[in-house]
């Protein structure tokens, strides 16, 4: 059973989270996409290191010195219109903490260079739109966690906001970060199938270390 304390400590964590991704957002537009992620990547490894709710095990965070976070590449940076290809289709994610996660697909991106990647809608409280992303350096040695990588998860404050055109998102790879369960395998995570799954390599975003 979840604590109160433990519960309280999410809750905060998430809303840091969110104020992460909106500040990244305002940055983005005031100053420059680089320093937006500079941003969000020294805040992530704040609350990595400190925060009570991090995935990191309490002991690994008294020798953390930050996450392994590539040098921003700017033509990793998309905006792409969501495309009916695939809609409607259901997916359920069984987790060994949350039971089976129930989404259904809203329908495809196609990315240039990258492929195309389904575009998840979470059917259950709070909804949300969900991208993992699983590419060539998945598991490969210097590269990203082997299970994948998140790219959006808006229920949970990953949400980079929609792009100019309608019905069109902010695709940026640089901003890739992995599953908790990377760090813990107490966490139970919705990882990429193959509808997620890419040919190509995503060598900027957070890749996998050990700490």
């Amino acid at each position: 059973m979840v604590s109160p304390v433990t519960a309280l400590a999410t809750a905060d964590w998430r809303r840091n989270v969110f104020a992460l991704y909106e500040q990244a957002r305002r940055a983005s537009e005031s100053i420059s996409v680089s320093h937006a992620h500079s941003l969000w990547a020294t805040g992530r490894d704040r609350l990595f290191g400190t925060h009570p709710a991090s995935p990191l095990p309490e002991a690994t965070r008294r020798r953390f010195r930050g996450l392994r976070t590539a040098r921003y590449d700017p033509t990793f940076r998309f905006e792409a219109v969501i495309e009916d290809a695939g809609a409607g289709q259901s997916m359920e994610v069984a987790t060994g903490t949350d039971g089976v996660v129930p989404f259904t697909r809203l329908g495809t991106v196609s990315v240039d260079g990258v492929g195309s990647l389904a575009v998840w809608n979470l059917d259950s409280y709070g909804g949300g739109i969900f991208i993992p992303v699983k590419d060539a350096t998945s598991g490969a040695d210097g590269g990203s966690y082997g299970g994948g990588r998140y790219l959006l998860d808006t229920i949970k404050g990953a949400n980079l906001g929609a792009g100019e055109r309608p019905g069109s998102l902010v695709l940026d790879f640089n901003y890739l970060y992995n599953p908790s369960c990377a760090y813990d395998e107490a966490w139970a995570c919705p990882l990429p199938g193959p509808e997620n799954t890419v040919d190509a390599g995503l060598p900027v975003g957070e890749l996998y270390a050990r700490y």
